[in-house]
């Protein structure tokens, strides 16, 4: 499979595509990104490293970070965690208070912000430092301790959370946050604030194609019946209200940020990652989303 020359391929197609969608605004630092940044990198398990674009160029990944926060509660607190947070597709917007009520504080699946809160609060009952940890994870998949988060974004979205601390007030008075919330929210917003390129993050999702072993020397990261569980969470849900859509179209396990970034997993093939900060009404990248059908469809490799 002559990866390098698909990807040239999607290339081509894409410069003759225009985008419609719009850079995230209601997190001031986000709506200053330039719309026309683009990335794609494939790591693939068999044949090494493949890329185009601004694939090494950092930038928030917002809810991708979702998935590293689950893998760590999973490795902490085991299925005890689904007692406060469910595994169904939600159907709504990520940022629903409608469905929260309605469901008693008890979040439909962890890649909401409800849920990804109620995850940051078992983060920060279980670690000593919640943030250093976090970040070490990262640093430990990626090998790469340079990764940080943008300090501009972090003070940006910390002053535009409301609606993020109405979902905690709510599951609070429902008794599924036990932490104070400010702390809580604070936890939540600075794992959002990471910085990575769409190599670091291809790398880092190794793990999820690769049975939880890091690549290059085998070692056992997460347990295969947890990586198993995380990837069916993010096939069903890791799209928000778009997750069928995305199945469809694309057919693999894969998380999203209005940052822009997409990373998805071929298990046992491949993580791709890639990185157009437009989005489509639903908050995922437009281009992002087209690139990755194409890359199914051109090597005829999904989990379908």
């Amino acid at each position: 499979m002559d990866y390098q020359q698909i990807l040239n391929t999607i290339k081509s197609e894409l410069d003759s595509l225009k985008y419609t969608g719009k850079v995230a605004s209601y997190i001031p630092e986000l709506a200053k990104i330039d719309p026309d940044e683009f990335g794609m990198h494939l790591h693939c398990i068999n044949s090494g490293h493949y890329n185009l674009g601004n694939n090494e160029k950092r930038f928030s990944i917002q809810s991708i970070s979702k998935v590293f926060a689950l893998t760590l509660a999973m490795s902490i607190s085991g299925d005890d965690l689904f007692q406060r947070v469910d595994v169904e597709p939600s159907g709504d917007p990520f940022n629903s208070l409608i469905q929260l009520e309605y469901e008693q504080g008890i979040p439909r699946n962890p890649f909401i912000n409800a849920g990804a809160l109620v995850i940051s609060d078992i983060l920060i009952s279980e670690l000593d430092d919640p943030k250093k940890s976090f970040l070490d994870f990262i640093h430990k998949l990626t090998g790469d301790n340079s990764i940080g988060i943008n300090t501009k974004v972090y003070e940006s979205e910390k002053q535009y959370s409301h609606r993020n601390a109405a979902l905690l007030n709510l599951m609070k008075s429902f008794g599924n946050i036990k932490n104070n919330i400010e702390d809580v929210l604070d936890f939540y917003t600075y794992q959002c604030s990471i910085e990575m390129s769409c190599q670091e993050l291809s790398t880092a999702f190794m793990i999820y194609a690769n049975g939880g072993k890091k690549l290059e020397n085998s070692k056992n990261i997460v347990p295969p019946q947890k990586v198993k569980r995380i990837n069916a969470i993010m096939q069903t849900c890791g799209f928000y209200d778009e997750a069928g859509e995305f199945s469809f179209r694309v057919g693999l396990p894969g998380k999203s940020g209005v940052g822009g970034g997409i990373t998805a997993v071929h298990p046992g093939q491949y993580a791709v990652t890639v990185w157009s900060p437009p989005l489509n009404p639903k908050g995922n990248s437009e281009l992002g989303m087209y690139a990755l059908e194409r890359l199914t469809t051109l090597t005829g490799y999904s989990i379908f």
